[in-house]
């Protein structure tokens, strides 16, 4: 099969997955509202400036990631059935899940997505601390045993210790990768989840990461991987329709858990992680500004930011929510773009 063929097997799983998903999140936001799922927004005295700026927030619907990983899964599974059931070979051109390259990234999506929901219904429900859901150590933890699963797919199923560093080579680093393994999961994981604070922020950077990792795949000639990038890309993008400003409903843990911990074994897969940083950009400046926080506060007993993460510091400067979001998207999509330079240079040179 050509290029070609490649290109609108992508284009077809995105265009389907979007279509499906955009019929049938109305439906979705309906039951949501319906039933009252609405996120719990943190008391005042835990923080205060954060519960002033979103207390108008406080009836929108949560866990409508599960409008992104439901379809996915539906697709997925659709076309691997129709490829086994009927002995055509459009049918089985289309099937994307393979071994080698999606069956871990699709395991850890429902297995972090059913998480994420447990973690949305705590909080729905007022149970936990701080109006209710997990922990953070809690979230921790479980971000590090999906993690520790896949980086022992790795490592031992796939007899896989490689770690390439653009432009001085590769690197087998042993026992060594199971631990950058789950760094890497926790990390990316631990930053979805932060930056999933304002009307489409999570949603539009996501999507941003995904196109470029689905171009990073398609280079190396896993189409496979490519084609369940297309999956998420379109159901991400009919989410953001309704996620935009004002926001119908949001992702919930259940989305931005699954996705997060997807797109960390998506960069581990294509073995591009080290410009991880550069491609969610934006994901590593929220995860820096709560940590330099939570430091600060520790140490020198004061804040360095208004409020933390760092999208809350901009929004109590004054900026408009809209605002916020629509520039911390331009910065990723650069911090992409320079990114993918970088793959793309290494191909060339």
């Amino acid at each position: 099969m050509n290029l070609t063929f490649y290109i609108v097997k992508f284009l077809i799983i995105l265009g389907l997955s979007f279509g499906l998903s955009f019929i049938w999140a109305p439906f979705l936001d309906k039951f949501l509202h319906k039933h009252k799922l609405v996120k719990r927004i943190r008391p005042p005295s835990a923080a205060p400036i954060f519960s002033e700026l979103h207390k108008n927030k406080g009836e929108t619907p949560t866990s409508a990631g599960i409008l992104i990983w439901v379809m996915v899964t539906i697709l997925t599974l659709l076309f691997y059935f129709l490829s086994r059931l009927f002995n055509l070979d459009i049918l089985k051109s289309l099937n994307f899940l393979s071994r080698k390259e999606t069956l871990l990234p699709f395991g850890v999506l429902i297995a972090s997505a059913l998480v994420g929901l447990f973690d949305d219904l705590l909080n729905i429900k007022g149970i936990g601390p701080n109006g209710g859901g997990l922990r953070m150590h809690h979230r921790l933890l479980l971000y590090t045993f999906i993690a520790l699963v896949g980086a022992f797919w790795f490592y031992v199923k796939l007899d896989w210790d490689l770690v390439h560093i653009p432009f001085i080579g590769n690197f087998n680093i042993g026992l060594w990768y199971i631990l950058v393994f789950v760094f890497v999961i926790v990390a990316t994981s631990f930053s979805v989840n932060e930056t999933d604070g304002l009307d489409g922020l999570a949603g539009g950077i996501l999507l941003i990461c995904f196109f470029a990792y689905a171009i990073i795949s398609f280079f190396q000639g896993r189409y496979d991987l490519t084609c369940f990038c297309g999956a998420i890309i379109g159901s991400l993008t009919a989410f953001l329709w309704f996620n935009i400003y004002p926001a119908r409903f949001f992702m919930g843990d259940t989305g931005a858990m699954s996705l997060g911990v997807v797109l960390g074994v998506i960069a581990m897969l294509t073995n591009e992680f080290f410009l991880l940083p550069l491609i969610g950009i934006v994901l590593v400046w929220e995860s820096i500004s709560v940590i330099l926080q939570v430091l600060s506060k520790k140490i020198r007993k004061k804040k360095i930011f208004l409020s933390t993460p760092i999208h809350h510091h901009f929004e109590a400067l004054g900026w408009t929510e809209p605002k916020v979001v629509m520039r911390f998207w331009l910065i990723n999509a650069v911090g992409a773009v320079a990114g993918l330079i970088i793959f793309l240079l290494e191909q060339i040179l």
